[in-house]
């Protein structure tokens, strides 16, 4: 298995026979390298989208349209693009599995919000959300965009995640304190890796305070375009 940061909170996550990628937002953010585009793309299966904010969705439907690969996501904006964007999709819901080429993939809860940009402002996206994906003797806790919420004892408890990407930028989301806690209080991690930190200077710039909460705990900070190997 193989993880792939892209910057900001996307990652390519090599699993089972599927190569997905997860809220890409490539063009526009500044910790990508946009020469690598096609290098961070290539061989893509899916598109799993937490929720619809540009720092996250940015490049969803031109990557859908140039590879012709199907966008996973909440059933209300997926079935939206299907209908007014002419691309391929998997909408489901919270609790629902889809399997993706052998990776298995549920949906759960996140405490954010969700929206597109209209001509007259924000629209409604469907419900935020974050993903429980399982394959290669691996469970991956992907949080989305977050705060602490009491669903993640039970979450933690049933899906029993050894790996977090948990988002830990501050402001937007939990910070990395937040994300530390929640980290200690839900879950059993092996590896926690942060993410929505670094691209602004109003994010949280480093993961010292998550990885000084986490003694035992293998946290990683990410480098765009090096790739994890599991």
């Amino acid at each position: 298995m193989k993880l792939t940061w892209l910057g900001h909170s996307g990652f390519r996550l090599e699993i089972e026979d599927a190569v997905i990628l997860i809220d890409p937002w490539l063009v526009g953010n500044p910790a990508f390298p946009t020469e690598r585009r096609d290098e961070a793309i290539a061989g893509a299966t899916h598109v799993l989208l937490t929720h619809g904010h540009g720092d996250h969705a940015g490049d969803t439907i031109s990557i859908a349209r140039e590879l012709k690969i199907p966008v996973v996501g909440i059933y209300d904006l997926i079935s939206t693009w299907q209908t007014h964007q002419s691309i391929q999709g998997i909408g489901f819901n919270k609790g629902g599995t889809v399997d993706l080429n052998g990776a298995k993939v549920t949906m759960v809860n996140a405490s954010h919000s969700s929206s597109i940009e209209g001509n007259e402002g924000p629209i409604y996206a469907g419900h935020e959300s974050g993903y429980m994906i399982a394959g290669e003797g691996h469970v991956i806790y992907v949080s989305g965009d977050t705060d602490i919420m009491a669903d993640m004892a039970w979450m933690g408890e049933y899906h029993q995640p050894d790996i977090g990407i948990l988002c830990a930028g501050g402001h937007f989301t939990m910070d990395m304190k937040r994300a530390a806690w929640a980290a200690n209080k839900y879950f059993n991690f092996k590896t926690v890796i942060p993410c929505h930190y670094k691209t602004f200077p109003l994010l949280e710039q480093s993961a010292e305070a998550l990885k000084s909460g986490l003694p035992g705990v293998d946290v990683i900070e990410p480098e765009v375009m090096e790739a994890i190997i599991f």
